[in-house]
Parts: structure tokens; C-alpha cells; sequence
């Protein structure tokens, strides 16, 4: 949190917004980042838009992160992978696959993830994902209290 700037965090949100608003507007799409990959395999009939929103989704941040490396988590510093509290001896990608698993299997039971409950689903005043958005920050703010990782 030292590298806090409410600029980047405002300008980062209203580019996350524009660009859900443009999909919904121009492709009909909601901007649920596990949605759209989720589809990919099986493939369905839309793989074509799905691959250019995410290609053209890692490709941005990957250009911003080489053109303004001042900016984003850590600020000038490289980020660092959450390692697991070392009272529970858990190697490092152990603990970054069980988490990806549980992200994935919550969003699939969820029928969506952060993107597309948090800013598309509360955007369109939807309750499911209101509750969605409540249950998934409470597990978080409850993970963060149990492991201590912030």
C-alpha cells in the first residue's frame, strides 16, 4: 500500500470501465475475464473475439508495465509473489495452484469472477451479482485476517 497513488487507481478504473462498456455496447459481451476464457476450451463459436480480448488484454499490460514501470503494484520495485504463512510450510506454487483452483471452481459456481460481478453485474444493478461481490470480499477480508498476508 506505499505505493498508493489515487490518480493511477482512478485513471486504472475508468479504463477497466471503458473498455467493459465498450464490449457490452460493440460486442453485446460482458466483461468477465473467466467467462471469456472459460469458453475457450471446449471451443465455442465465438473463439475469434475471445482471443483478440485477451491477447489484446495481456498485450496492454504488458506494454504499459514496459513503457511506465514507475506505476502499478509495488511502484518502481519488481511485483513479489504472496508467499504462504511459514508456520504452515507450504512451498510457494503449492499454495498459487490450491488458490487458482478454489478462484477457479468459485467462479464457475458462481457463474462469474471479480470482473464480471464487480464491475459489469454491479454496473447493471444485477442482485446476484451484488451477492456474489459481498460473499467474495468476505472470504477475502476473512482469508487476509486467517493467513496474514496483506
Amino acid at each position: 500500500m506505499e505505493a498508493f497513488s489515487p490518480l493511477t487507481a482512478t485513471l486504472g478504473g475508468i479504463l477497466i470501465g471503458l473498455a467493459s462498456a465498450v464490449l457490452w455496447l460493440g460486442n453485446g459481451r460482458i466483461a468477465g475475464i473467466s467467462g471469456i476464457f472459460g469458453q475457450l476450451l471446449p471451443p465455442a463459436q465465438t473463439v475469434v473475439w475471445r482471443l483478440v480480448f485477451l491477447v489484446a488484454l495481456v498485450a496492454a499490460t504488458a506494454l504499459t508495465a514496459l513503457a511506465f514501470p514507475q506505476i502499478g503494484v509495488g511502484g518502481a520495485e519488481p511485483a513479489q509473489l504472496a508467499a504462504p504463512p511459514a508456520a504452515w510450510s507450504i512451498p510457494t506454487p503449492v499454495w498459487i495452484a490450491i488458490a487458482g483452483l478454489l478462484t477457479g471452481i468459485g467462479t464457475k459456481i458462481g457463474n462469474g469472477c471479480t470482473s464480471g460481478h464487480g464491475v459489469c453485474g454491479l454496473a447493471r444493478l444485477s442482485l446476484r451479482s451484488l451477492v456474489a461481490v459481498i460473499v467474495f470480499f468476505s472470504v477475502a477480508i476473512l482469508t487476509v485476517t486467517i493467513t496474514g498476508i496483506v
